[in-house]
């Protein structure tokens, strides 16, 4: 174990990489540093100076923070590394490690300030500077927003690139020959003679080194992993079903324990007789939690029957118990004193508006829940020197800071042992089930607590994507586009959310505009105004947050006025576009879909653009007018990311985005009755079958100077260009979603 000193010369600095195969490694000169949290209990014979590895004499282990809830980024992140410091897959292990704030991320800045992702001007990288300073002190340690792969991509390389050449170094004082001799490859250091040293053993002689900083990250062309197909280090367990998710864990010595809190969410609990499922097969009590009840059982099934057996007296909705009142609230929100901001405001609207004859329309996108395959669970294990939390979750830091809350210890005896999550969407940002769990253990202190969310209770319990309402004004001149002149009205997900996690944030909410106030285009008159709804039924982040509705209520609006000009769609947004990257994007996919080109009878083609999280993507959908509905034929899907990591699971979560997206857009809503959501399974909240899945090309763009990420971003783009390809096989314009209140699909 190091001395003190050598821990506090070797601590991890915020903005660093780390410390790999044993030496210390900084990326960025910061101000504050962090220690190494893997010094704490490093087992016997292991050696550690980074947050990243740790190295044994039998494996190499990578840390790679960031949750995975099937977006495949414990593989990305450990390809990051392994591409600098020449590992090969099969050589190393991965682990989620520990929260600590050495694992803040550095993407967060981007979507945290009031400028697009296309303005790099010195006001506003100064800006994304101080808020990356904020949540660098802050350490906020969040999987979401797509941040995953801008996050890690220069730091773990860097990371890699300072490993490899301090391990050079420690190869050429234990061999005596200069290191500019010296390579490596798959995990070993490569003497002129050929003889190997591998990594394991050069960790020793590294540590005792100073990091040799002065690197540089290898040419793209040199890459072996990076950009190049290659095969995730999950993709075996998941294709055999042998892959542990959270629901999985069988902890010895724990019980299972299911729960029913109010339906109408806030709701108070007046009372209950749970004297019914006391006496059923396998119950051995009923505990009080927050706003409800829990009972413990032997397994799953029937803690889950015996909850439902119990007769509850439950409080009204501190919401709107009906879902015309919900709609009612937004439609008298677009006043001024609810003006959250006026986020765009170029030329002249008013003029342009009173010059013409203005176009007028209004869009609705529904509550929307998460629904993932896997339902929320959580497994705790109280003691009275600390507790272990197993879940998969993306707040990790703070969960620990909760949990503590509730059972009286300090966030740094949580343990949290993250888990592969069986999909998320953003339903695994909320913490629900963590408290949950947390308070039926610490009434059961010494034995593992399991928590299993029914579909039902999961269902009842999501907080949805949240309602919003758009009013769209604008006129066309000589066959071209205008004035737009947008109003949305949402209440903020923000406020909603981060209240609930303890974290308020103050000021305007971004993602009540956010997918319309920072579209490219360089429209002549264009005037973007977001409305905070007063709280409504509790709401949540959902995949592309606002993204997922403005991006729908803009682009639609959009095609609408292009069909007003008599414009061609592809064409007039081409012209209209103002940002190079995003122009090339629209480009690429009207060359994919041989835009323009003869169209079979009855078939139409939509196209719709939409930027979200500095991605400028585009979709063109092809659709046939059936005589018994609408069947969605091709999608192609064009996006910038700047640099693609691992293209075929960038393919797939395009291809998956767009499914999802598809699937929502066309069937999924929820809504409220008697202040409780009235969708309660997957039949009432459907996806898309398979047999409506289209055939879908993408191409992933790499001319952006940021490195971005996928997950998010294909969604937006998905229902406006099918709403628009319905308008261009059918004359009819959906201005609602889900479609199929007003078409039908096969």
């Amino acid at each position: 174990m190091a001395s003190i000193g050598k821990i506090a010369r070797r601590s991890f600095l915020i903005g660093s990489a780390a410390v790999v195969g044993g030496v210390a490694f900084g990326v960025y000169k910061v101000k504050t540093p962090y220690e190494n949290p893997l010094e704490d209990g490093l087992a016997s014979g292991a050696t550690t100076f980074n947050p990243w590895v740790v190295i044994d004499g039998d494996k190499i282990t990578l840390i790679g923070s960031h949750g995975d809830k099937g977006q495949g980024v414990a593989h990305s992140q450990a390809t990051l590394i392994a591409e600098e410091l020449d590992l090969e897959f099969g050589q190393f292990e991965t682990s989620f490690g520990q929260p600590d704030k050495a694992y803040w991320n550095t993407a967060l800045a981007d979507e945290g300030v009031p400028f697009p992702s296309t303005d790099d001007g010195f006001t506003a990288e100064t800006m994304r500077g101080i808020m990356g300073g904020v949540v660098k002190l802050m350490g906020m340690q969040i999987t979401g927003g797509s941040t995953t792969i801008p996050d890690s991509f220069d730091k773990l390389r860097r990371a890699g690139a300072i490993a490899r050449e301090t391990l050079k170094a420690a190869a050429a004082q234990k061999s005596g020959i200069n290191t500019t001799a010296l390579k490596t490859e798959a995990g070993h250091v490569i003497l002129p003679d050929g003889t190997r040293l591998s990594y394991q053993e050069l960790a020793p002689i590294a540590a005792t080194l100073d990091p040799v900083t002065d690197v540089a990250l290898r040419d793209p062309g040199q890459w072996r992993l990076i950009g190049k197909p290659t095969q995730r280090i999950d993709i075996v367990a998941k294709s055999t079903g042998t892959q542990t998710y959270g629901i999985d864990l069988d902890i010895p010595g724990q019980v299972h324990a299911a729960v029913k809190v109010n339906p109408r969410q806030g709701g108070a609990m007046k009372g209950y007789d749970a004297s019914a499922a006391k006496d059923m097969r396998g119950v051995s009590s009923v505990v009080e939690i927050t706003g409800g009840v829990g009972v413990i059982a032997d397994n799953t099934w029937r803690a889950i029957q015996a909850v439902n057996a119990i007769d509850f007296d439950w409080g009204e909705a501190p919401y709107p118990a009906e879902q015309d009142q919900h709609w009612e609230e937004i439609g008298k929100s677009f006043v001024d004193d609810r003006l959250d901001k006026k986020w765009r405001d170029d030329g002249d609207t008013d003029a342009a508006l009173a010059a013409g004859t203005p176009l007028n329309a209004e869009y609705r996108a529904p509550y929307v829940a998460h629904a993932p395959l896997e339902p929320l669970n959580a497994t705790v294990l109280v003691e009275e020197d600390g507790v272990t939390v197993w879940a998969g979750h993306q707040i990790p830091r703070q969960l620990q800071v909760l949990v503590a809350q509730i059972t009286g210890h300090e966030a740094e005896q949580v343990t949290f042992v993250n888990q592969f999550m069986g999909g998320s969407f953003g339903h695994r940002l909320e913490f629900d089930n963590i408290k949950q769990a947390t308070e039926i253990a610490n009434q059961m202190r010494g034995t593992p607590v399991k928590l299993t969310y029914s579909r039902e209770e999961d269902f009842a319990h999501d907080y949805p994507r949240h309602i919003g309402m758009a009013r769209g004004a604008g006129t066309v001149k000589d066959g071209k586009v205008e004035a737009i002149d947008l109003q949305v009205a949402m209440p903020s997900v923000i406020e909603s959310q981060m209240g609930r996690a303890q974290m308020p944030v103050p000021g305007p909410d971004s993602q009540i505009v956010a997918g319309a106030w920072n579209n490219p285009y360089a429209l002549p008159n264009y005037r973007m105004r977001g409305y905070r709804v007063p709280q409504l039924a509790p709401v949540s982040s959902w995949r592309s947050v606002g993204a997922s509705a403005n991006g729908f209520f803009f682009d639609s609006f959009l095609d609408e006025l292009i069909h007003e000009a008599g414009a061609d769609p592809m064409e007039e947004r081409i012209r209209l576009m103002g940002h190079e990257t995003s122009r090339k994007v629209l480009e690429a996919v009207a060359e994919m879909s041989s835009w323009g080109g003869a169209l079979g009878p009855n078939k139409g083609r939509g196209v719709a653009f939409v930027e979200s999280f500095g991605v400028p993507t585009a979709e063109v959908i092809e659709v046939t007018n059936t005589e018994d509905g609408i069947r969605i034929d091709k999608v192609w899907v064009a996006a910038d990311v700047g640099t693609v990591v691992d293209p075929v699971n960038f393919e797939n979560l395009v291809q998956g985005g767009v499914v999802f997206a598809l699937g929502h857009a066309i069937n999924s809503e929820i809504t409220y009755a008697d202040g409780m959501a009235e969708q309660a399974n997957y039949w009432d909240a459907e996806g898309m079958r398979l047999h409506q899945c289209p055939e879908t090309f993408v191409k992933g763009l790499e001319h952006g100077a940021k490195v971005r990420g996928i997950g998010e971003p294909p969604v937006p783009p998905a229902a406006p260009a099918l709403a628009n390809a319905i308008f261009a096989a059918t004359g009819q314009r959906i201005r609602e979603m889900p479609f199929n209140k007003h078409i039908d699909f096969v």
